[in-house]
């Protein structure tokens, strides 16, 4: 059990037998009536986020999550293995955990996997990821008052939108939570 005033970004909180992850919160002190905290609740599940406000001082049950670094080994069929560096045991993730993460996953890339009851959650990647780029279309710059960009297909397999003066071969920063280009990583 944990009170309002335990509160910070991260905690997994049980309501409604529904684990809710604090995205954001906020202590308010109005001048007239009692105090509250507004609160941004992700579903760890689902991913869907909703707004709730709790009273201060109210005490609200906490969820056991346990996250370890483990390491991407690879992919077999429709899971993932990863391997933990502390005891070398194996887990199997399907991809629907994964979601979006998969398109950015490489062999012994290290990330973060939470688990409650020995059940895994999510599967946290590195905010950036650096991936080959395997094909592109050469740019061709045109009469434009502003920069273009154009498909390139990574290593992964995902395709992400890039500027034209990307070639294939190139190194590139690429964000892992929505997919969009960071930079050109020199080699």
């Amino acid at each position: 059990m944990a009170d309002t005033s335990d509160f910070k970004n991260g905690l997994v909180l049980k309501i409604d037998n529904q684990l809710q992850q604090i995205i954001e919160f906020q202590h308010v002190k109005p001048g007239k009536g009692p105090a509250f905290v507004r609160t941004k609740l992700k579903n760890v599940l689902s991913g869907k986020v909703v707004d709730k406000t709790f009273n201060a001082g109210v005490k609200v049950e906490t969820a056991t999550v346990d996250r370890r670094d483990m390491t991407y080994l690879y992919h077999d069929g429709s899971d993932y293995i990863f391997m933990d560096g502390d005891t070398f045991e194996q887990t199997h993730i399907s991809g629907q955990v994964l979601g979006n993460g998969e398109k950015f996953l490489l062999e012994n890339m290290s990330v973060q996997v939470a688990t409650h009851e020995g059940e895994v959650l999510y599967v946290e990647l590195p905010v950036t990821v650096e991936i080959v780029v395997t094909h592109t279309e050469p740019g061709l710059q045109g009469d434009r008052s502003s920069a273009g960009t154009k498909p390139a297909t990574l290593e992964t397999g995902a395709e992400v939108q890039v500027p034209l003066f990307i070639n294939q071969g190139d190194k590139l920063k690429i964000d892992s939570r929505d997919g969009s280009y960071l930079g050109r990583v020199n080699a």
